[in-house]
């Protein structure tokens, strides 16, 4: 009776692993915050061997990677780690456009035009901040 609980134990293990290993966002941290682009064959093959063997841990990663953006490839697009934008925040917690500008266009090597009137701005709240590992300023 000891054996089958060994071997069920096992396999289960080797199941979470193969799931665990399976995820592009594990293995891509890099691509993640991506909107769209080319999916990434490696990613999506090792997912959809998750739904041919285990259907519900396989398709929780597509949905991961498709949510994150790690399942597409990079392609010439750039992305900021929020610790690069800090400068660019002032003492009262606004954002200095021409600093926000330089930043980005030094990081990326891309010119946006930040002062363009249909340019529409988003606020955030002090959640957004905290889970960007932003400490509010004001």
């Amino acid at each position: 009776m000891r054996l089958p609980l060994r071997v069920i134990a096992s396999v289960l293990a080797a199941t979470l692993l193969s799931q665990l290993a399976a995820c592009g966002t594990l293995f891509y941290p890099d691509r993640r915050g991506q909107i769209e682009g080319k999916i990434d064959p490696a990613v999506a093959a090792m997912n959809a061997i998750g739904i041919l063997f285990y259907v519900l841990p396989g398709l929780i990663a597509f949905a991961i990677d498709f949510t994150t953006g790690a399942i597409y490839l990079p392609d010439g697009k750039y992305a900021l780690a929020p610790e690069h934008l800090q400068d660019a925040i002032g003492a009262d917690g606004s954002v200095d456009k021409a600093k926000l500008k330089t930043i980005i266009q030094r990081e990326t090597g891309h010119s946006l035009p930040l002062d363009n009137p249909n340019l529409r701005q988003q606020h955030g709240d002090l959640q957004q901040l905290a889970g960007l590992g932003l400490l509010p300023a004001a």
